[in-house]
């Protein structure tokens, strides 16, 4: 048998499983998750992501000290899992092995919204059967989103870069976060790969990047500094740019402290 709940949508969340095999996650924002709300213990395995330095949402020293795999059907199985906390990115040929294996799966998407990420954490929490440790995890999202909250009324327009000239735009978690941090977002985001020649037409107040001494950065840096353009540079890591839930304790925390910078 195998158990389907898309987080963010209205689904009901599943009994909580027994610990047997125990629990395996294969992608980096579904590891985050499982290793905020479940005791180490139970679980068995994480994704390989989260063991590298570009795709991790958790600190390295952490996620080494768990097994990786690659996520394959094969290496999962062999695992004999109670529960595998797998994506919405996941190939459909994967979930129909585990299925016909009879094995447990939550399947996950992206939450787009702050919102989304608390509905995902409430219905991984009841399926690991922690709830407590689910709403405490939510208040301290919105203890983060609280205190990031700016005290003036100034909006200055932030362009927040993913990599390279790829930078967020659109109705995303981000963008979300950002609002709430204080910061608008500039004509330039909506077309996600940004030219310099957007961002000289119409400079942000505040550019943040993951790699502040990489290629795409420092030649945006002397571009605008040849062309009289004042703009704030920030760095925003990498490791907060790729998920919700946990992930959103520290963003907004960045995102404040970047903002606080700006308004001294």
């Amino acid at each position: 048998m195998i158990v389907l709940a898309l987080a963010g949508c209205d689904t009901q969340p599943a009994a909580p499983f027994v610990s047997g095999g125990g629990i395996v996650s294969t992608n980096p924002c579904a590891d985050q998750l499982l290793l905020a709300l479940a005791p180490p213990g139970r679980i068995a395995a994480i994704s390989h992501y989260s063991q590298e330095a570009a795709a991790t949402s958790i600190p390295l020293d952490v996620a080494r000290r768990f097994r990786g795999t690659a996520s394959t059907a094969e290496e999962v199985v062999a695992l004999k899992p109670d529960l595998i906390l797998a994506s919405s990115f996941t190939p459909a040929s994967t979930l129909r092995a585990y299925e016909r294996l009879g094995l447990k799966v939550l399947t996950l998407d992206s939450p787009t919204t702050i919102a989304a990420s608390r509905d995902q954490i409430r219905i991984v929490a009841a399926a690991l059967g922690t709830r407590a440790a689910g709403e405490a995890l939510i208040a301290r999202i919105d203890a983060a989103v609280a205190l990031a909250a700016p005290r003036d009324t100034a909006r200055p327009s932030a362009l927040l870069f993913i990599a390279d000239n790829f930078a967020n735009g659109g109705p995303t978690l981000l963008t979300e976060m950002l609002t709430r941090a204080g910061f608008s977002t500039p004509p330039a985001a909506m077309s996600r790969s940004v030219p310099i020649e957007a961002l000289m037409r119409e400079p942000p107040a505040v550019i943040m990047t993951p790699d502040p001494d990489g290629r795409a950065a420092t030649l945006r840096r002397r571009v605008l500094a040849r062309a009289g353009l004042r703009v704030v540079e920030a760095t925003f890591p990498r490791s907060l740019v790729n998920c919700g839930g946990p992930t959103i304790v520290p963003a907004m925390q960045r995102l404040a402290a970047i903002r606080s910078g700006m308004a001294r």
